[in-house]
């Protein structure tokens, strides 16, 4: 569910162009339907999912849980993967996505940056846990180096200058251990959470680097020196969708287990992948986040603002 300040700086500035360029655009992106009865991204018969693209099950991943909007809907659910996160914001600023999960930070920057949407749940993998999961710090598994201090003048993984365990949370970790991203090491944007992993793992273009603790442990050529628990990857709504689409939504997912999901008659969600990386949501709210908005405060991180 993420170095050099000034690189983030350039990046962020091209992504708020984007952005603009994109919300200018808006006004034709969900035309179906008026203002009060609600518009879509694209039609009044489909809900289009957007997602972050962290590894690359991705589609995998989620094609259950877009089986399970689609038949409490009564919508065809059409799947979206952003090439990046700068383009999930991007999508969600300019309306075109109605149902999305975003990182932590993700959903934060895309608010900032005018994005009208309302966080629903957050998914948890495991019963009984509350929503979060771990951003971890990783070195290669014959890596003399045993703490985050150590990583002083090395080259270092990252996910994405916009990914919430791949990069803020990081960055606060290396601030809190006098490490200054901006002069200290050598970032590495590897761009999905299994390719930081795998870069790490081989120990060349990566000496350390950071990602979700789900990708850390398929991959047993690393081995975790730190952990920070980061707040759940929100499953989102369009504030634009019709009041009855909104209700439906939230009371499918807002709440809901893998089991339930199964008895519901979704076939595809009994299946071992879908089990590995889903559990059930848990409801969220906004303020849930004020821990990111802190630690984007702390760090200065350009991509917070908008």
């Amino acid at each position: 569910m993420k170095l050099s300040l000034t690189r983030v700086a350039a990046l962020g500035a091209a992504a708020l162009l984007s952005i603009g360029l994109a919300a200018c655009s808006s006004a034709t992106a969900s035309d179906t339907g008026s203002a009060a009865a609600g518009t879509f991204a694209v039609d009044d018969q489909t809900l289009v999912f957007g997602v972050v693209p962290d590894s690359v099950d991705t589609q995998t991943n989620y094609q259950p849980l877009m089986d399970y909007i689609a038949q409490e809907t009564g919508k065809k659910v059409e799947y979206h993967e952003s090439t990046d996160y700068a383009a999930l914001i991007e999508a969600a600023v300019a309306g075109k996505i109605d149902v999305a999960s975003f990182s932590g930070f993700t959903y934060v920057t895309a608010l900032n940056n005018g994005a009208k949407i309302t966080p629903i749940s957050s998914i948890i993998t495991v019963e009984g846990q509350e929503p979060g999961y771990y951003s971890e710090a990783i070195v290669p598994k014959d890596s003399s180096i045993t703490k985050i201090e150590e990583f002083k003048g090395k080259k270092v993984c990252f996910v994405d200058p916009s990914s919430t365990s791949g990069y803020l949370f990081p960055s606060y970790n290396l601030l809190e251990a006098g490490i200054d991203p901006e002069q200290d090491i050598t970032p590495v944007f590897a761009g999905k959470h299994d390719v930081s992993v795998t870069k790490t793992a081989e120990g060349v273009e990566c000496e350390a680097g950071f990602a979700e603790d789900s990708e850390v442990e398929k991959n047993d050529g690393v081995k975790v020196i730190d952990r920070t628990m980061v707040p759940g990857a929100p499953i989102v709504e369009s504030d634009s969708l019709p009041a009855d689409v909104k209700e439906k939504l939230e009371k499918a997912l807002s709440e809901v287990t893998i089991d339930q999901i199964i008895d519901s008659g979704v076939k595809s969600a009994d299946s071992d992948a879908f089990r590995a990386t889903f559990y059930g949501t848990s409801p969220v709210d906004d303020a849930y986040y004020d821990t990111i908005r802190d630690i984007c405060k702390k760090t200065n991180a350009k991509q917070c603002q908008a």
